[in-house]
């Protein structure tokens, strides 16, 4: 970001007047004016900016984080701001003067523009321009334009551009985003042993490819791929990042530098000038394709599972296997044309494309019968002479007398439509605005009005099967839209049986993408000291969108809430110390926190939230819930399957009172299931499994160790809930104040310290404690009525202070709930009763995943202190120091025992 000095020089630069620079001063120092969300089918999110050092907002993944990333990594650009201040947009229709707020995507300041930015889809442009041109426009240079806004900023003397999803070089984002960790992160220092070794393979090889260069570093080199997309990210070889995908490392060109890049593109084109082909592409494999191959000129004719056949220029068939095809076409021996066709070309273009798999088959047979007499040959059969002369004529009319040989496919008799013009417009109407309505009428209805009109006017009356004909065959998706609602026409939605450059990708490598997301587990729990039962617990699932991977889960009776997503987070860092790239999680209160996301933007963790009732966004983490129940909790005991026919359930079957699993035991299973079945079954999406997908794709896309997170106490303690603000104000001799509860240190006596605003922290699940930065240091608070609040849950707590307001307002009573009457009311018989169902619960979950500390649970510390105490009464030496120990262990096992 700019300092005030730099913005000044600027602001001189720019020579901006004081109304203009006081436009950007309010910019600069405002909040978005909106919060982004999710509609039907953006998806939202914010993006941790590094060269802002604050979280920057998107509306759509697709077409605002393009931005995004491209402002990120431009050195053009200083700074950017989203969703600035609302300005009025002026401008006439249908000849009225009209007017309304309008709020851009982005403010932004370049070394060499400022202004404000829109961004949209090419397709909401051109709708835009049609209803009204004086708002969005095309300029002689084919580039979007917005005449108002332009007209508004030109008073600051600063300006406004219009970005179209067209403007998007789709490949060059997805590199980016795949070395966004070498990008933005400090990278270790590259040995210059390294960088030689690797310069000097590329010198030798100019142009080889990235797999090569990849196998090659590793087996001679000893270069790791971490290594070599760092020399790539800083630029010490060459990569055209905006030609193709590092992913697909097999079609990538590695240069020492751009302009032995460009010396050797130069080559590559004066060489195919030279064989007089004016454009060489990639080639397309499918059935009439025009190739190169050796300076002749082939068609791809038919394409086998075994065999490719080709077909001259001359009209000569030849088969050659797939493999050797294949082969062929890695080395550049045969190549795609894409020449400029005459127009005989082009009908031999258009016939071969038009021919089915079963016309090839044909027209091939028929090739095989008439090849001996193509050459000044004769035949007695006539139908050889046939297909002879249909050789002959089409070789005279297009140039290549194979095509003559496809079967004729035109429908016999007339197939157009004889009901007259005004029949097919009026049934067309009522289907339109009649039938597809929301209320959702039957056909019958509809088709007896169509008699009537055509009745009245005179013309002919189709048939109800016509009709029915008809409305089949619009649009299945558009007809449910309009009738039904967006989402009852979801399941009709274009589905993506393949990835494109813009549709919503599972990533290139792990890590990029994760999905969290919860569910309520089909399976009756009891405790395990009672065998009450205590319910269907919750799980909280962290994935590995491009592995399939489970990173990490945290088992809970909780409903979803931050505390499950930050123990996720926990388990994930604990078990792999690594963070994800970008989460992807719905619309839950318990992702929109303050806490959630200030955790996300501190490890730079891109979050994108998904589109309400639009499953398929988060297919990773459905799939696998359907997975964990049908595959593991459905073969168990106490499963909750019947509950699905209620009125079949008798108490036999009753899943509560046949539980008799434990939480404990339960977690450990779920833990086994998860972590070893689940990961080492090969999964039809991929393949292999997800443990061998997760290894094989770090092996090949770095392992990026400098992204590696500690699982340390620093990290435990941002991973720990603060206040709304995130700070507390220091109250001399009572301390600070967190959730209605005073907490206390005798750090809090210094004199500087008083009455000033310092960070803390508090931990969900021991209320008793909190953290608070003093001095540069992390220091450990203590709760008023500490013992009575010892080991208590934030969600004992909660409870129990609604507990007490209830009563409050029964009884009339006016009176605050204190935390005094709190403490209280906790050690009172009555909150056994009222609570002990959540103490119940907290207690199962505390001794099965010990808060993931790495420690002991109270039960096994419950034991080693009864173990030293067995050990002390045997000893008589040093009496007194042993008296006090033992008063010491005492109170220990007191604590530890209490649940």
């Amino acid at each position: 970001m700019l300092n005030e000095h730099d913005f000044k020089l600027l602001c001189r630069r720019f020579a901006l007047s004081e109304k203009a620079i006081k436009q950007i001063q309010d910019i600069r120092s405002s909040e978005p004016t909106r919060r982004v969300r999710s509609g039907s089918k953006n998806v939202s999110g914010f993006f941790p900016s590094r060269k802002m050092g604050k979280t920057i907002q998107f509306e759509s993944h697709t077409l605002e984080l393009a931005g995004i990333f491209e402002k990120e990594h431009d050195h053009i650009v200083l700074e950017y701001y989203d969703q600035p201040s609302v300005f009025v947009l002026n401008y006439q229709l249908n000849g009225k003067n009209r007017g309304h707020t309008y709020r851009p995507d982005f403010f932004v300041i370049c070394s060499d523009w400022i202004g404000w930015e829109e961004w949209k889809t090419e397709r909401e442009l051109v709708e835009l321009s049609v209803k009204n041109p004086n708002r969005y426009c095309k300029d002689n240079n084919g580039r979007w334009r917005c005449p108002p806004a332009e007209k508004f900023a030109e008073q600051f003397g600063l300006s406004f551009r219009v970005k179209s999803s067209e403007d998007i070089e789709w490949v060059y984002q997805r590199n980016v985003r795949f070395l966004a960790d070498y990008l933005i992160h400090e990278t270790p220092m590259l040995k210059e042993s390294v960088i030689t070794s690797v310069c000097k393979v590329v010198n030798e090889k100019p142009g080889i490819s990235l797999e090569e260069l990849l196998q090659v570093s590793v087996s001679s080199l000893n270069v790791g791929a971490d290594e070599l997309y760092t020399l790539i990210a800083l630029e010490k070889v060459y990569v055209d990042l905006f030609s193709s995908s590092l992913a697909d490392a097999e079609k990538v060109s590695v240069f020492k530098d751009i302009e032995t890049a460009k010396a050797y593109s130069n080559i590559f084109t004066a060489t195919a000038t030279q064989t007089d082909f004016n454009k060489i592409a990639t080639v397309n494999v499918k059935n009439g394709e025009r190739i190169n191959w050796d300076g002749r000129g082939w068609v791809i004719a038919n394409i086998g599972e075994l065999n490719v056949t080709l077909l001259s220029e001359e009209g000569t068939l030849l088969e050659i296997s797939s493999a050797v095809f294949e082969t062929l076409v890695k080395r550049g021996s045969i190549k795609s044309l894409a020449t400029e066709i005459s127009t005989t070309d082009g009908k031999v273009n258009e016939l071969m494309r038009g021919a089915s798999l079963k016309d090839l088959q044909v027209a091939n047979y028929r090739y095989e019968l008439i090849q001996p007499y193509i050459v000044n040959g004769t035949s007695q059969d006539r139908t050889i002479r046939n297909w002879l002369k249909k050789f002959r004529d089409a070789e005279k009319l297009y140039g290549n007398g194979y095509v003559g040989l496809l079967p004729c496919t035109k429908q016999q008799g007339n197939r157009d439509r004889k009901l007259p013009e005004a029949t097919i417009q009026m049934m067309d109407e009522l289907i339109i605005n009649d039938y597809e309505t929301i209320k959702q009428k039957n056909k019958t209805a509809v088709y007896n009005k169509l008699v009537l009109m055509c009745t009245e006017k005179g013309v002919t009356v189709p048939s109800f099967k016509t009709f029915c004909t008809a409305v089949n065959s619009r649009p299945v998706h558009e007809k449910e839209l309009k009738r039904k609602g967006s989402k009852a026409a979801y399941n009709t939605e274009a589905f993506y049986y393949e990835l494109g450059t813009t549709t919503p990708r599972h990533g290139d490598r792990p890590f990029e993408i994760c999905h969290m997301d919860h569910t309520e587990l089909d399976i009756e729990l009891v405790c395990s000291k009672t065998q009450r039962n205590l319910g269907r617990p919750w799980v909280t699932f962290l994935v590995d969108a491009f592995s399939r991977r489970i990173l990490s889960f945290y088992l809970t009776f909780d409903p979803p809430s931050y505390r499950s997503c930050m123990m996720t987070l926990r388990e994930c860092v604990k078990r792999h110390s690594r963070f994800p790239q970008t989460l992807v999680v719905d619309g839950g209160k318990e992702f929109e926190s303050i806490y959630f996301e200030s955790l996300l933007a501190r490890y730079y963790c891109i979050k994108k939230k998904r589109p309400g009732a639009k499953p398929r966004f988060g297919s990773v983490c459905e799939r696998l819930f359907g997975s964990t129940n049908t595959r593991f909790i459905n073969n168990l005991i106490g499963n909750t399957q019947i509950t699905k026919n209620v009125r079949q359930i008798t108490k036999e079957v009753n899943p509560r009172r046949n539980a008799v699993w434990t939480f404990q035991e339960f977690s450990k299973r779920l833990a086994e299931w998860a972590y070893e079945m689940y990961d080492t079954i090969e999964h039809p999406a991929l393949g292999e499994s997800p443990r061998d997908s997760f290894l094989n794709g770090l092996a090949r896309t770095g392992i990026r160790n400098h992204r590696i997170v500690p699982y340390d106490q620093d990290f435990i303690l941002l991973t720990l809930p603060s206040t709304r603000k995130g700070t507390a104000k220091v109250e001399p001799e009572r301390g600070v104040m967190i959730n209605r509860i005073y907490y206390w240190s005798n750090f809090f006596r210094d004199p500087e310290v008083e009455y000033k605003q310092i960070h803390v922290r508090y931990d969900p699940f021991d209320i008793s404690k909190a953290f608070a930065f003093v001095k540069k240091n992390w220091v450990t608070l203590e709760s008023e009525y500490f013992h009575a609040f010892r080991n208590r849950t934030e969600k004992e707590i909660q409870q129990a202070f609604e507990e007490l307001r209830r009563r409050n307002k029964l009884h009339g009573r006016q009176s605050t709930v204190t935390s005094k009457k709190l403490a209280d009311f906790l050690r009172s018989t009555e909150s056994d009763e009222s609570l002990l169902l959540q103490r119940l619960k907290d207690s199962e979950v505390r001794s099965t995943f010990q808060v993931l500390d790495g420690g002991k649970t109270a039960e096994q510390k419950s034991r080693v202190i009864k173990t030293n105490i067995k050990q002390m009464h045997k000893k008589d030496t040093e009496k007194t120091m042993g008296e006090s120990k033992l008063e010491k262990l005492l109170d220990k096992l007191t604590i530890y025992e209490e649940f």
